[in-house]
């Protein structure tokens, strides 16, 4: 089992910037991927970005060019930069791993943007 943990959630005006982490309890290194979801109220929750053990990014459409996600193996953490960040990015965002045959989920991070 391992817990993951985000944090860096909060309020922003239109245009600004917010930097997500999600913490695992244990090693990330064995980990096939990780990524950043999203859920918009009254909407399904979506992939905003995913990351491969080899450091490979992938990025929804929408998010392309203003979010970056990274991982930092050493310390059992995967980030979310998100820039130039726009009101229809509202949303609980919540940290994925993928192991094996086992998904593990965070918690949720509440992201508000206001216009």
């Amino acid at each position: 089992q391992v817990q993951l943990v985000e944090s860096g959630g909060g309020l922003v005006q239109a245009g600004g910037s917010l930097r997500l982490s999600c913490a695992a309890s244990r090693s990330i290194i064995s980990f096939n991927a990780m990524g950043w979801y999203r859920q918009a109220p009254g909407k399904q929750r979506e992939v905003v970005a995913t990351i491969t053990s080899g450091g490979r990014p992938t990025y929804v459409e929408s998010v392309k060019g203003r979010f970056t996600i990274s991982r930092d193996n050493a310390k059992n953490t995967v980030y979310l930069q998100m820039n130039s960040l726009k009101p229809e990015d509202t949303a609980v965002y919540y940290c994925n791993g993928f192991q094996g045959l086992n998904a593990y989920w965070g918690q949720g991070t509440q992201v508000t943007v206001s216009s």
